[in-house]
């Protein structure tokens, strides 16, 4: 189903809007290809929102140094910028 709890358990005040409007768009859309085709905008703008409240300097950066090709050291910023973003995402994942 949907995977849009945090380590906690909880959605994050922030996000609980787009968690609602998922679950409803479950609900009312049977499973196949064309609910995953009608809910995939809820899906991202859900998952984005929840990056951002578990890593959020780490999702800026993301956002503000990947949203163009720029020079080869934003390129390079940009990348170091996916993997900090990653290795928060996994910490949260598994915390040790």
């Amino acid at each position: 189903m949907i995977l849009a709890r945090n380590m906690s358990g909880e959605v994050p005040a922030e996000c609980d809007r787009l968690y609602q409007a998922l679950l409803q768009c479950h609900r009312r859309i049977p499973n196949g290809p064309s609910r995953d085709a009608a809910c995939r905008h809820l899906n991202r703008s859900l998952a984005e929102c929840m990056i951002s409240f578990i890593c959020p300097d780490e999702s800026a950066a993301v956002r503000t140094l990947c949203s163009n090709k720029g020079t080869a050291l934003k390129r390079s910023q940009c990348q170091q910028a996916q993997i900090s973003l990653a290795t928060c995402i996994s910490y949260h994942q598994h915390p040790s």
